[in-house]
């Protein structure tokens, strides 16, 4: 049987993962910062990926190491940054580090994001596309990525990337979601308005968390996506208005059109709408999910 350590086990993706693993054949150990599991997983390991001795308790003799462990936000506070930076990045640094002196061939999964990306107006963004960060959560990922590659030219470790767009969706809880959508959610849920910044027409691909999770379990056993950066994609390329009226209309709320604050104009990326290409080409996969019809089913 193969062997995983999740990191950030409690987390959204962190979570999915673990309950889709435990359905597997892959025994795994979640791990997490706080004291105890939100699933009560009877193996729980409290850990802070930024000191190496909680991370020595930890047998690396396995196949999988999943990093999803981060502090996420669109935050630009240099405060924020360097908070972002000691766990995002440096947390990183430590497990490659521990992986090291392990003597562990684990491949490294580590989840990136669409923040990476300079935004282009109705272009599909490929994984060799500019890159622009805007937000400290945004520097943080692509210095982790660049770090990978350089443990992979100089260490000879392997990783898969998966950049991720817009997720959505919960197996746990159907009216909860994340993000995007989960704020679009919680506003309607309580009988108010959806607030849109501007004309809500920048585009985002929107991918159901059970179909990033089939994704990624389907493609990292396979030696071909070694150290590649794939973009998961998803059914469904639509406007952040799009959205918010499938939501409006199905808790019988209105959209709130406001102007942009300073802040969140500077950090706004405009489209970024995901090409997955590379990853069918290399992976054939068939999106299960469909935004609308998870909308209507909550």
């Amino acid at each position: 049987m193969q062997k995983a350590i999740i990191f950030g086990a409690n987390g959204y993706l962190g979570r999915h993962l673990a309950k889709a693993l435990k359905a597997s054949n892959i025994a795994f150990i979640p791990t997490g910062r706080a004291a105890k599991s939100i699933d009560n997983y009877g193996n729980y390991v409290q850990v802070d990926i930024c000191k190496p001795e909680t991370l020595a308790q930890l047998d690396f003799n396995v196949d999988y190491i999943f990093v999803f462990a981060a502090i996420t936000g669109t935050s630009t506070k240099i405060t924020d940054y360097i908070a972002m930076k000691s766990v995002n990045e440096l947390g990183l640094l430590t497990i490659l580090q521990q992986h090291q002196q392990s003597n562990s061939i684990a491949k490294i999964i580590f989840s990136s994001t669409r923040l990476v990306y300079k935004g282009q107006s109705n272009v599909f963004l490929k994984e060799n596309d500019q890159q622009e960060a805007l937000t400290p959560y945004a520097q943080t990922k692509i210095n982790g990525e660049q770090l990978l590659a350089f443990y992979q030219e100089h260490a000879g470790i392997n990783y898969t990337i998966f950049r991720i767009c817009v997720p959505y969706g919960n197996a746990f809880d159907g009216a909860y979601s994340y993000g995007t959508t989960g704020f679009f959610l919680s506003k309607a849920q309580n009988g108010e308005n959806i607030s849109i910044y501007g004309k809500g027409n920048q585009k985002r691909t929107f991918t159901h968390v059970e179909d990033i999770i089939n994704v990624i379990l389907a493609t990292i056993p396979h030696t071909k996506s070694n150290n590649q950066i794939y973009n998961i994609g998803g059914n469904d390329h639509l406007s952040l208005k799009e959205v918010a009226e499938m939501v409006a209309h199905k808790f019988n709320v209105k959209l709130d059109f406001v102007s942009f604050p300073e802040q969140a104009a500077k950090i706004e990326s405009g489209d970024t709408i995901f090409d997955d290409l590379k990853l069918q080409f290399d992976f054939p996969y068939t999106y299960q999910h469909h935004i609308k019809k998870w909308i209507d089913s909550i």
